[in-house]
């Protein structure tokens, strides 16, 4: 079995990990409403997507 040789320092680690980040939702603004909303998804809001009104609110 692989056992490592050396201990992998606190730096080494953090080094490793210095892209694991949290990125900002995209949004995007609502044609119908001018809300901000998630992109390709069915305005919470108003109902509408692609300019049609999906769900009746």
């Amino acid at each position: 079995m692989a056992v490592p040789k050396k201990r992998t320092s606190k730096t080494r680690k953090r080094k490793r990990r210095t892209h694991w980040k949290i990125k900002a939702p995209n949004l995007v603004e609502c044609q119908h409403c001018h809300e901000k909303i998630l992109s390709h998804r069915v305005c919470p809001s108003c109902g509408h997507y692609n300019g049609e009104e999906v769900i009746s609110k």
